[in-house]
C-alpha cells in the first residue's frame, strides 16, 4: 500500500474536462492538481514533482510534446507521464513516446481504464526516482549514462554499464546470473557465456584501482554491489 495519497498533476486547457477528471480523481481517493496551459504545467511539474502527470497536447503557450521534452531534459527524476489526447493516429502515438511519454490514452476513455493507468505508472520501477544513482562513492546518471567512482570516471564498455544500472537499481538485493541473463539478452541470450567476461571487465573498471570492492559475488546465488563509505 501507498504511504501517501497517489498525487497526479493534470495539464488540460478544457475546463470541462478538467472539472470531470477531478470528480473522477478525487473519488479515488487521488490528490489531483491542475493546470491549463503547458508553461504553467511544465513549472508546476519540476517545482513540486507529480507521482503522474496527464498531459494533453494541443495546450497554449506550450504543447504538450514539448513539454514532454523539456520536463524529461530539466527534471531531477523520472516523472511518468500519461499523454491524453483525441490524436489517435499511430504516427501521433510515436512522437508523443519519442518525446518522453511513458503511456497514451486517447479521448474518449474510460474512467476506469484512466485510473488504471495511472496507478500502474505510479508503480514502475523507475517513478520518482533521481536521475543519478548513488551508492557510497559510486554515482551511475541515467540521464547520460556515465558513471563515476570516488570521482573518477568510470570508462565503461556498454554492456559492463548495464549490468553496473542493473546492479545499482536492484541494490542493495542480489541480481541473480539468471535475472542478469534476461535483463542484457532477454530471451536470446548466446550460446556462450559472455557474462562472466563482462563481470570481469566490469570489476577491472569498478574495483581495481580502488582498496574496496563493490562488486560482490554471492555464491549460488548472483551478484550484488556493497556501499564502499
Amino acid at each position: 500500500m501507498r504511504a501517501s495519497p497517489l498525487r497526479v498533476l493534470v495539464v488540460e486547457d478544457s475546463p470541462l474536462l478538467r472539472t470531470q477528471l477531478e470528480g473522477l480523481l478525487s473519488a479515488d481517493g487521488i490528490e489531483v492538481d491542475f493546470a491549463g496551459d503547458g508553461l504553467s504545467g511544465l513549472q508546476m511539474a519540476l517545482s513540486s514533482p507529480p507521482d503522474v502527470l496527464v498531459l494533453d497536447l494541443g495546450l497554449p503557450g506550450l504543447d504538450g510534446l514539448r513539454l514532454c521534452e523539456r520536463l524529461r531534459a530539466e527534471a531531477d527524476r523520472h516523472i511518468p507521464v500519461l499523454m491524453l489526447t483525441a490524436r489517435d493516429a499511430l504516427e501521433d502515438k510515436l512522437q508523443g513516446f519519442r518525446a518522453g511519454a511513458d503511456d497514451y490514452l486517447v479521448k474518449p476513455f474510460a474512467g476506469a481504464e484512466l485510473l488504471a493507468r495511472c496507478l500502474a505508472l505510479s508503480q514502475r520501477h523507475r517513478a520518482g526516482q533521481a536521475h543519478v544513482l548513488r551508492i557510497g562513492t559510486l554515482h551511475i546518471d541515467r540521464r547520460h549514462g556515465r558513471a563515476q567512482r570516488d570521482g573518477r570516471d568510470l570508462d565503461l564498455h556498454a554492456t559492463s554499464y548495464q549490468i553496473l544500472l542493473a546492479l545499482a537499481e536492484a541494490w542493495p538485493r542480489t541480481l541473480t546470473r539468471s535475472e542478469l541473463i534476461q535483463l542484457l539478452w532477454g530471451d536470446a541470450p548466446p550460446d556462450s557465456d559472455p557474462l562472466r567476461t563482462h563481470l570481469y571487465l566490469l570489476r577491472q573498471v569498478l574495483d581495481k584501482p580502488s582498496a574496496t570492492p563493490m562488486l560482490k559475488t554471492v555464491h549460488g546465488v548472483g551478484f550484488r554491489l556493497e556501499a564502499d563509505a
